[in-house]
């Protein structure tokens, strides 16, 4: 995962405590599709001036969907059931992050929105592959490895986008300045069985 530029890779046992709760692991999963959707519709809302940028929010948004419904499938096709929307802690932390560090220029707000959403991707990818690799069901093996292959494509499309309309920021050091937070955040997570946790 090194075009990826985590510092900090996720330890292969936290796939032993998903692989106790296949439930909950793919209700989180779903959600975190349902998300990742919403938040390409919420980047369209704010920055509709950019017609590349909405068609390639509304493509994703609509993958991003497309993912939720091949989880839901899954989940219904075992007899299990999608519980509530989980809180995810990890994207709180990475969203209080994006906050503080807005100067409160409309670019800087575009660029961190994108970096934030990038950072996700990028993390998700590399769960996905941990899942893709250790996971004892092979179904789910296989499903975590195409799905991983669409993180990473999500990951540039967002970088690619920070980099192409952030006039007067240096994207790749704020980009490294996210990476080095992020691996602040995910040492205390790789304990739950979900995406993130």
């Amino acid at each position: 995962m090194s075009v990826l530029r985590l510092k900090l890779p996720t330890d292969p046992r936290w796939v032993n405590i998903v692989d106790k709760n296949i439930e909950e692991i793919l209700t989180d999963h779903a959600w975190c599709e349902q998300k990742a959707a919403s938040n390409a519709i919420t980047i369209i809302t704010i920055n509709s001036e950019y017609p590349d940028l909405v068609s390639d929010m509304l493509a994703l948004a609509k993958e991003e969907i497309e993912h939720f419904q091949m989880v839901h499938d899954i989940i219904k096709k075992r007899g299990l059931t999608l519980g509530r929307e989980r809180k995810d802690e990890y994207v709180g932390e990475l969203a209080q992050y994006m906050k503080k560090s807005n100067n409160g220029s409309r670019v800087s707000g575009f660029v961190e929105r994108l970096l934030f959403s990038a950072m996700i991707e990028a993390r998700s990818c590399e769960r996905f592959k941990v899942l893709s690799e250790n996971m004892e069901d092979p179904e789910l093996a296989s499903f975590y490895r195409d799905l991983m292959e669409s993180e990473a494509a999500h990951y540039t499309t967002f970088i690619t986008y920070a980099r192409k309309y952030g006039h007067g920021i240096d994207v790749e050091k704020r980009w490294r300045e996210w990476i080095e937070f992020e691996a602040s955040v995910i040492a205390n997570y790789g304990k739950r069985e979900t995406i993130h946790g």
